[in-house]
């Protein structure tokens, strides 16, 4: 039993660390700093694919949206796809 809630606690330790690092990419775009930013939160929801794809479903807390495979591959596939956009877009686009 302690061994669980153990795990719904780290589920959920991750789930605020992951909205924490969404916050700060959102100021950073907010502030002018849009390429830092979308990279913090693509960042940040391919950790959360990686964490949703090791932890258990009882476990998964706020991260469990859907199956596992969904949620995993989701938020791999946004969090990629925000990385590449702050990487090809070219400097000085958005100025």
């Amino acid at each position: 039993m302690r061994a669980e809630g153990q795990l719904k606690e780290r589920g959920s330790q991750v789930f605020v660390a992951l909205v924490a690092v969404l916050g700060v990419g959102m100021v950073m775009v907010g502030v002018g700093a849009w390429r830092f930013g979308i990279a913090a939160i693509g960042a940040s929801l391919v950790f959360g694919a990686v964490v949703r794809a090791v932890l258990p479903d009882p476990a998964a807390g706020l991260l469990r949206v859907r199956g596992r495979v969904f949620d995993t591959v989701w938020m791999a596939l946004l969090g990629t796809a925000l990385v590449t956009l702050a990487i090809i877009v070219p400097p000085g686009l958005f100025a």
